[in-house]
């Protein structure tokens, strides 16, 4: 957190993908761990380590690394809710299992609750990852930083 209460995030992409890096395409048309397919959400972590984890996570090792950059947000106090998990959590990690982490992004999607909504790392559930609404009226308040050059370090990736 800043000093005047802003939260910091960062997102990792594919560099092919700057451009739409928040429109929230990807997620509409593939669904991910907190929403389902036909919900545009964007993916951000708390740190840009996270961020290069979660990504890692993705990558096919039969396929080269891409290019990537990393955006910068500062997301306004008053504009994230938390996520409490309810009693389905799974016990070994204290995650939702997947029908209930996307049933719950969902709906959080559907009421519009707040521009972004923390929630556990499915890697790291001690560390934050938040889910990012475009179409929330506040979206508009998220401060997203130019695009900056990311490259993995060579012995994390083939």
């Amino acid at each position: 957190m800043s000093e005047r209460g802003e939260v910091s995030a960062w997102r990792l992409v594919k560099r092919a993908y700057a451009e739409s890096a928040f429109d929230g395409e990807g997620s509409f048309r593939f669904g991910g761990r907190w929403n389902s397919r036909g919900f545009r959400m964007v993916y951000v972590s708390s740190t840009l380590s996270l961020a290069a984890l979660e990504f890692l996570v993705h990558l096919d090792a039969a396929f080269a690394v891409p290019r990537q950059v990393a955006f910068p947000l500062r997301i306004p106090p008053g504009l994230v809710e938390a996520f409490a998990p309810g009693g389905g959590s799974s016990p070994a990690r204290g995650l939702p299992d997947l029908s209930e982490s996307r049933s719950v992004g969902d709906r959080w999607i559907r009421e519009a609750r707040s521009a972004a909504l923390a929630v556990p790392s499915a890697i790291i559930p001690q560390e934050i990852n938040f889910l990012l609404n475009p179409a929330h009226p506040d979206f508009s308040k998220i401060g997203i930083g130019p695009a900056e050059a990311f490259a993995f370090d060579k012995r994390l990736v083939p």
